[in-house]
């Protein structure tokens, strides 16, 4: 309950968050330095897990809040990219429409009812490709491996 909660409360940050800003140095600056820090939880949390007296349970956590944080990072990105570059996308995208474009680009489905047309929302898609498949192999191998490994510690 508590997971579902903290991730209800990113995406609802999302939604009220003011994103009318404009796309510059900064906004690439605050784009990175959110995927660093998301990066750079990952060894503190399996530390969290190795020592932890429901190991699967703050795997499961990590991962259920980690995983909208990341989406919501992208989503803010190709939020700020549409308000700020016409024609970014071969349609309009709202907070919603950009939310939507994220899943469908990290499950890998692609729909194509939306793309990117822009190269700077080409590359920000490419970008997120990468951390999506990188993402799935630390929860599949690193959280989950070490929630094992401390059950099996355990036990």
């Amino acid at each position: 309950m508590r997971t579902a909660a903290l991730a209800f409360a990113v995406v609802f940050v999302y939604y009220v968050a003011p994103l009318d800003r404009a796309l510059d140095a900064g906004s690439w600056l605050r784009f990175a330095l959110g995927l660093v820090l998301l990066g750079a939880v990952i060894p503190w949390q399996v530390r969290a897990i190795l020592g932890s007296e429901a190991p699967w349970l703050r795997a499961v956590t990590t991962v259920g809040v980690g995983l909208p944080m990341l989406l919501v990072l992208f989503a803010t990105a190709y939020t700020v990219i549409a308000d700020n570059v016409p024609g970014a996308f071969t349609e309009p995208l709202n907070r919603t429409d950009a939310l939507y474009f994220t899943l469908t680009v990290f499950s890998t489905v692609g729909f194509g009812d939306i793309a990117p047309r822009a190269e700077v929302a080409r590359i920000v898609v490419m970008v997120q490709m990468v951390v999506g498949l990188v993402a799935v192999g630390l929860i599949a191998k690193v959280l989950f491996g070490a929630a094992r490994m401390a059950a099996e510690h355990r036990d």
